[in-house]
């Protein structure tokens, strides 16, 4: 991933904001130099500096048999910056961009095919995400849901490095930052809004004296 300094974090923090919003990643595994990319949803756990992903494939996904490296991307919010927005546009000639946050973690991938691992992954996950939606599935250890389990491949993602890019107007003077800030919290999109309490959060971090 291209990760100007400006836009680099490494905070662990903001990756626990991440998964919090959206636990549903993209994984990418590259065997005989074919990419293999899946689209899933998993369990986020982080302890310290130790990070783990966990989830499923269906087992007839290609990807459900590797193992080895491999690098999981989640998305944040994202949304379209107009040049119009900024109070010096016309002076620097400013062209239209894009804010976005988003998190590439590199590591080792496990395969899970043990019951019981396959049964916690879909009870966690069911868990997780049920009172969401305001409904009550659960998964129920009997013959019934442990022969679903058959159909899937459970895996355990051994995060060794990530990176974070928060592309939140940095390389902006401060007016530019909150013009963007200002129209994005006027969009009706929660990605715009949602950026523009993230910006708000880097610009009133910036203004705080050192020390405090």
């Amino acid at each position: 991933m291209y990760l100007p300094r400006a836009f680099a974090s490494h905070d662990p923090a903001a990756l626990d904001a991440l998964f919090n919003a959206d636990n549903f990643i993209t994984l990418v595994t590259v065997v005989d130099g074919a990419p293999c990319v899946s689209h899933l949803p998993v369990l986020y756990h982080r302890d310290g500096d130790r990070v783990t992903l966990r989830g499923h494939w269906a087992k007839p996904n290609p990807q459900s048999t590797h193992t080895g490296p491999a690098l999981a991307i989640v998305h944040g919010p994202h949304a379209y910056v107009s040049p119009s927005w900024y109070p010096d546009k016309v002076e620097e000639h400013r062209v239209p961009t894009w804010n976005y946050v988003v998190a590439h973690l590199h590591g080792t991938l496990e395969r899970l095919t043990d019951t019981d691992d396959l049964a916690s992954i879909v009870s966690d996950l069911g868990d997780q995400h049920e009172p969401r939606v305001g409904q009550g599935w659960r998964y129920i250890d009997d013959d019934a849901h442990r022969s679903q389990l058959r159909g899937i491949v459970g895996f355990r993602l051994h995060v060794e490095r990530f990176d974070i890019k928060a592309k939140l107007s940095q390389n902006h003077p401060a007016a530019n930052r909150e013009a963007v800030i200002a129209n994005f919290e006027a969009q009706p999109s929660d990605d715009a809004r949602a950026l523009a309490r993230l910006m708000r959060d880097a610009l009133d971090a910036n203004r705080t004296p050192a020390g405090d």
